[in-house]
């Protein structure tokens, strides 16, 4: 049963698809669906808001959501022969359930990845409404909507129950993700490690 402060909540925080990408723009928390699990997202320089809505310890790193490769390679540090072969994993893997680690420029903010300023998570997730929101904030800073340790968080109304300041697409729930989490491939000298892996094998 949903209370009285929940439908409240849903009616502050559910909003269309351009209000969510101009409250993006503007500097605010927002919740959208991913192929994967929902995501709680804000522009990478206030990846900070996402670690004290979460309660999620620093060690652990966010991960950078865009809609194309392009958007993504400011935030990465590269040579034309590793850009290359990038390039191909990109080509046959992205969008997708994919989380590439490489090495990080210095535009990535410090709040991103604490533990290892050297790496970023990078990806590009299958999903509609994702990409076309995406496509008009640019890169956005990334996490599971859940508190730290929780459960992931599937429905609009558990994420605006979890979180009374965070803006959440009102057709969320019509884009179902797997449930499942992303594979995560670190390029380390010239190769792929696998950190964790998912639906697809590299």
């Amino acid at each position: 049963m949903i209370n009285l402060f929940t439908v409240y909540c849903l009616l502050i925080m559910l909003v269309s698809q351009a209000e969510l990408i101009q409250g993006a723009i503007s500097g605010k928390v927002v919740s959208f669906p991913t192929d994967t699990v929902p995501a709680l997202a804000v522009k990478p320089e206030l990846g900070d808001s996402i670690y004290r809505l979460k309660q999620r310890s620093a060690q652990k790193p966010l991960i950078l959501l865009a809609s194309s490769f392009d958007d993504l390679l400011p935030y990465i540090r590269y040579s034309s022969d590793e850009l290359s072969m990038w390039q191909q994993v990109v080509k046959q893997y992205l969008p997708g359930a994919l989380t590439l680690v490489l090495p990080a420029s210095d535009m990535v903010p410090s709040a991103i990845n604490s533990t290892d300023s050297q790496t970023v998570g990078v990806r590009i997730p299958n999903c509609r409404a994702a990409l076309e929101i995406l496509q008009q904030t640019g890169a956005m800073a990334t996490s599971s909507a859940n508190i730290s340790g929780q459960d992931t968080l599937t429905t609009r109304v558990a994420i605006a129950s979890a979180f009374d300041s965070v803006l959440i697409l009102d057709e969320m729930d019509a884009f179902p993700g797997s449930g499942l989490p992303s594979t995560v491939a670190l390029w380390d000298n010239s190769h792929w490690q696998i950190l964790r892996q998912g639906k697809i094998v590299i």
